[in-house]
C-alpha cells in the first residue's frame, strides 16, 4: 500500500515539475517575443525619425535651390530651361566688340552662378558655350567665342568651381540672338555672350523642375 502511495506521490510530483517547466518555457518564450517586438518597434521608430530627417533635409535643399534660381532669374535676368538630364542657363553676360575679357559689370552674375552650381549641382559637368557677333570671318569668330568661354571658365574656377568639370566650346556667329547685328549695331552685344549647360542626374533635374515650377 505504501509503495502505491509513494508511486502516486512521485507521479504527482513529476506532473507538477513538468507543469512548472512548461510554464517557465512559455514565460521565457513570451519574454523573448516581447524583447523582439520592442527591438522591432525601436528600429521602426528610428527609421521613421531618419526618414523625417531626410524629408526635411530635401525640403530645405529644395527651398534653397528655389531661392537661388529665383535670384538668378529675378536679380540677374538669367533664363533657365530644364531639359532631359540638362539645365540650361542663358546668363546676361556679354562682351565688348572684338574682346574676350569678362566685364566687371558681369562678375556678380557669374559669381552667383558659381555659387548656385557649387551648392546644387556638385559633380555635374558644365559646358560653357561662347558666341560672337557676325563681324569677321567664321574662323576668327570661332576662336574668339572659344576665348570668351575660356575666360568665363577661368573666372568660375577662381570662385571655387572645379575646372576639371568645366568644358568650353565656341560656336562663333551661329545661333545669333539678333541676326545680322554686329560691331556697334543695336543689339549686337546680345550676340556676344555665353550660356551654360549643366549635365544633371535625373534626381537633380527633377529638383530643378520642382523649384522652377514653384518659384
Amino acid at each position: 500500500m505504501r509503495k502505491i502511495q509513494f508511486a502516486a506521490m512521485m507521479a504527482l510530483a513529476a506532473t507538477t515539475l513538468s507543469a512548472c517547466a512548461t510554464k517557465g518555457f512559455v514565460r521565457k518564450g513570451l519574454e523573448e517575443q516581447r524583447v523582439a517586438l520592442d527591438t522591432e518597434r525601436t528600429a521602426r521608430e528610428s527609421g521613421d525619425a531618419a526618414l523625417r530627417t531626410d524629408v526635411n533635409g530635401l525640403r530645405t535643399d529644395l527651398n534653397a535651390l528655389r531661392n537661388d534660381l529665383g535670384t538668378l532669374r529675378n536679380e540677374f535676368g538669367a533664363r533657365i530651361t530644364a531639359m532631359e538630364d540638362q539645365v540650361k542657363f542663358a546668363m546676361p553676360v556679354h562682351f565688348g566688340f572684338d574682346d574676350a575679357a569678362v566685364r566687371q559689370q558681369d562678375e556678380a552674375a557669374l559669381a552667383k552662378f558659381a555659387q548656385v552650381a557649387g551648392s546644387h549641382y556638385k559633380g555635374a559637368t558644365i559646358t560653357i558655350e561662347g558666341f560672337a557677333d557676325p563681324a569677321g570671318s567664321q574662323e576668327y569668330n570661332l576662336r574668339l567665342s572659344r576665348e570668351r568661354a575660356d575666360a568665363v571658365r577661368d573666372f568660375l574656377v577662381s570662385k571655387g568651381l572645379d575646372g576639371a568639370l568645366l568644358r568650353t566650346v565656341g560656336y562663333g556667329k551661329t545661333r545669333l540672338v539678333r541676326p545680322g547685328a554686329k560691331a556697334g549695331d543695336e543689339g549686337a552685344e546680345l550676340n556676344r555672350r555665353v550660356t551654360f549647360v549643366v549635365e544633371t542626374p535625373a534626381g537633380i533635374n527633377a529638383a530643378t523642375v520642382a523649384a522652377m515650377s514653384n518659384n
